[in-house]
């Protein structure tokens, strides 16, 4: 596993600062696979890594190989198409590698819906329309069932809050028990021995 080289962020932006295009790396295709195109080509790997929440360059090279196969039109993959896949994938932000996979999923699932509206749009007989309603259909419902498992698993992530200490004065309620909050979900557990005794 080769991890991408620690770099001081701050001391790299400054340096790479001085043109946007450097503090966000594009990837250019080539006759045989791509590469990022970036004037430090560390640095740009750093910043793609960081673009797709990986910190290892095998990962990093893994989903952007990936990404470019998804964003084949014919038999090619588009750059145009690539670069859209890796802004959305970048604008998601995702925070590791199980974020990065996902977030490469719905992205690829986007496009590939799309392909499959132009075809239902287009098509010149009823069969074809069918096949592409069909898979149009299936693309659609997965989509959002991803952005559900990306939801879940960033709010599992998330450190709960819980409270040790709590005063009630006369004419109060409170809650006898453990109180945990994860995001915008409370959940209590009430000790019933405890609630007994207090009754």
């Amino acid at each position: 596993m080769n991890k991408v080289p620690e770099i001081d962020k701050t001391k790299a932006m400054t340096a790479s600062g001085r043109d946007k295009a450097a503090a966000a790396p594009r990837v250019k295709l080539a006759q045989r696979g791509f590469f990022i195109d970036h004037p430090d080509p560390e640095l740009g790997e750093q910043l793609m890594a960081d673009a797709l929440g990986v910190g290892d360059r095998d990962a990093m090279h893994g989903i952007l190989r990936q990404l470019v196969r998804a964003s084949v039109i014919g038999r090619k993959p588009d750059a145009v198409n690539l670069a859209f896949m890796i802004a959305m994938v970048k604008s998601i932000r995702p925070r590791d590698s199980v974020e990065a996979m996902l977030v490469a999923q719905m992205v690829s699932v986007h496009v590939m819906a799309m392909r499959c509206a132009h075809q239902f749009a287009s098509a010149g007989d009823i069969a074809r329309q069918d096949s592409a309603g069909r898979a149009l259909g299936r693309l659609t419902r997965t989509f959002p069932a991803q952005i559900e498992a990306l939801n879940r698993y960033r709010s599992n992530r998330e450190p709960a809050v819980t409270v040790q200490t709590v005063s009630v004065r006369d004419g109060g309620n409170a809650i006898v028990g453990n109180v945990t909050q994860h995001a915008s979900v409370m959940v209590a557990d009430v000790d019933a021995e405890r609630r007994k005794a207090l009754a």
